[in-house]
């Protein structure tokens, strides 16, 4: 464990059994803000800068968004936490020699966004506005925490013909349970957590860890899906790519798993982009899949947070 998850760790436990609500806001300012921002690396500067952007603003936080192409066929890139659209860019060139135009977007808090933070439901926001302006997306490419982002645009009617989800969250309920075991918070601080997320984040929401979990309506995502993780992923474990599989089944989900590429590497990995633009160039003569009995009115509200 780094030393500063220890020492994070050290502090909140000790503190926890003396007066439960000090060290219980430190962890949720931990959960809910990005430590730092990511930066745009020296490979991806090229591609970064040749981008067309335009901004969108949520809960009054602006959002930067990067487009290539000529817009037809539009892929929706999708970001993880503590990253940005950036990332994508060993796919922004094949995807143009496809014929697809890549559409990313760097979320509250992230990358060249403005606001501290996010949460899901401004994901979803953002998503759904792109899919106004820009959509329906021939494809959505999702990495870690915008996966489970992804899933919840597309099963509340986003159209997209395919998903591809790279070492994803499907469970919303991880996200705590993940960052508590990474920081090694004893039971107390973890159920203060979750309650936290609950009250403060998504006041007006009912039943976020069932609504915001991928696994639980599938009939509402009816899109072909190819899901890749890492069998030795030290963030997000190989049973949520297994929880995926077992919601969504054959054929509609097809599950490709590497061996040591870990968490983020796994996204770039040559290997893994040629699989995922092999998937992406099937012939697909299905309609656009969307959700027809989801409730588009719940769908876009989201309520200011992180």
């Amino acid at each position: 464990m780094a030393p500063l998850a220890a020492l994070v760790r050290t502090a909140l436990n000790a503190t926890s059994h003396i007066a439960a609500a000090p060290p219980g806001r430190v962890a949720f300012e931990l959960f809910r803000h990005p430590i730092r921002r990511s930066r745009v690396r020296g490979s991806e500067r090229e591609l970064h800068e040749l981008a067309a952007t335009e901004e969108l603003t949520v809960n009054g936080k602006r959002v930067r968004v990067y487009r290539w192409g000529d817009g037809r066929r539009p892929v929706l890139l999708v970001h993880g936490w503590k990253s940005r659209a950036s990332r994508f860019a060993p796919y922004v060139r094949p995807l143009l020699d496809l014929g697809m135009s890549p559409i990313g977007f760097d979320a509250p808090g992230h990358g060249d966004s403005g606001g501290r933070a996010t949460t899901i439901l401004e994901y979803r926001e953002v998503i759904g506005r792109l899919a106004e302006r820009h959509g329906p997306f021939e494809a959505v490419l999702a990495h870690s925490f915008g996966v489970c982002c992804a899933f919840l645009a597309l099963a509340e009617g986003v159209p997209a013909r395919r998903l591809v989800a790279v070492a994803g969250v499907a469970e919303f309920g991880f996200l705590v349970e993940g960052f508590a075991t990474t920081l090694g918070l004893n039971d107390r601080l973890e159920q203060d957590l979750a309650r936290r997320i609950e009250h403060h984040l998504f006041p007006d929401t009912e039943a976020i860890w069932q609504r915001f979990d991928a696994t639980r309506r599938p009939e509402l995502v009816t899109a072909p899906i190819l899901v890749v993780h890492d069998e030795q992923d030290d963030v997000v474990p190989l049973r949520q790519a297994r929880l995926l599989h077992e919601a969504y089944g054959e054929p509609q989900l097809r599950l490709i798993t590497t061996r040591g590429l870990g968490h983020r590497r796994v996204l770039t990995e040559p290997t893994v982009v040629d699989n995922v633009l092999a998937f992406l160039a099937e012939p697909l003569p299905a309609p656009l899949a969307t959700a027809p009995d989801a409730a588009p009115d719940a769908a876009r509200a989201a309520p200011a947070g992180i």
